[in-house]
C-alpha cells in the first residue's frame, strides 16, 4: 500500500509522514534534503543548477516507486515523483531557469519512468497559502531556504492547484492553513479518520494488514 503526501515547500509534509508512520506503524520514506548535493548549489544560482538538481530528484524518486512497488508494507512517503516532473521543474522552465532543450529532456524521461510504475493508492495533498508557507519555513531556519523568492512560491502554489485538480487518483485535500494536526490531536484525528475512511472503509482500524 502506497499512501503519499504532497505539498509545497513548508506545508507539514515531512510532519505529517512522521505522524502517520507513528500512528499506523506504516515504514515512513522521507525526502532527502540535507544530503542531497545540488540543493545549496541551486538556491545559489537556479539557472545553473536546475537540471541537475531535478535529475537528481527524478532519479531518487523513481528508486523509491521502484521499491514501495515491490514492498509488501505500507508505506507513507513524503513528496512524489509527480510533483518534480508536473510541479518544480515547469516552474523552473517557465521562470527561464532551465532551456527548452534540457526540460524536453527531462519531460521524455518522466514519460519513460511513469509508462513503468502506478500511481498511489492515495494521495494526499497539504493546501498551503504563501504567507503561511514564509512562517513555516523562517521557522525551521534552513539558511539555503532563507533566500527563496515569494515568485517562485507563488508559481509552485500555482501549478500545486492545476495538477491536484486534475488528478485522476484517490485523492484527499488538507486544509493546513487551518487544520494544525502537529499541535491538536483532534485536528489530527480528523486527517486519520478520513484516511480509515478511505483506506479500510467503514470499518475501525484495527490492523495495517486487516
Amino acid at each position: 500500500m502506497h499512501i503519499a503526501i504532497a505539498g509545497n515547500i513548508g506545508c507539514g509534509k515531512t510532519t505529517l509522514t512522521r505522524m502517520l508512520a507513528k500512528r499506523y506503524g506504516w515504514t515512513p520514506k522521507f525526502e532527502s534534503v540535507d544530503f542531497n548535493p545540488y540543493l545549496q548549489d541551486f538556491y545559489r544560482d537556479m539557472k545553473r543548477w536546475s537540471f541537475n538538481l531535478q535529475i537528481y530528484f527524478l532519479n531518487t524518486r523513481f528508486k523509491d516507486v521502484v521499491e514501495i512497488s515491490k514492498s509488501t508494507d505500507y508505506i507513507v512517503q513524503d513528496r512524489t515523483i509527480y510533483e518534480d516532473a508536473c510541479i518544480f521543474a515547469p516552474n523552473i522552465h517557465a521562470m527561464g531557469n532551465m532551456s527548452d532543450r534540457d526540460f524536453q529532456t527531462y519531460q521524455d524521461l518522466f514519460a519513460l519512468m511513469m509508462s513503468l510504475v502506478r500511481k498511489p493508492d492515495l494521495m494526499i495533498y497539504l493546501r498551503s497559502s504563501i504567507p503561511h508557507l514564509i512562517s513555516k519555513i523562517q521557522k525551521r531556519g534552513r539558511e539555503y531556504e532563507q533566500s527563496m523568492q515569494i515568485d517562485y512560491l507563488k508559481g509552485l502554489n500555482d501549478r500545486y492547484e492545476k495538477w491536484i485538480t486534475n488528478y485522476d487518483g484517490e485523492l484527499l485535500v488538507i486544509d493546513a492553513d487551518t487544520i494544525d494536526f502537529e499541535n491538536n490531536p483532534q485536528n489530527f484525528q480528523s486527517i486519520t479518520d478520513q484516511i480509515d475512511a478511505r483506506i479500510f472503509g467503514l470499518f475501525p482500524f484495527t490492523d495495517q494488514k486487516g
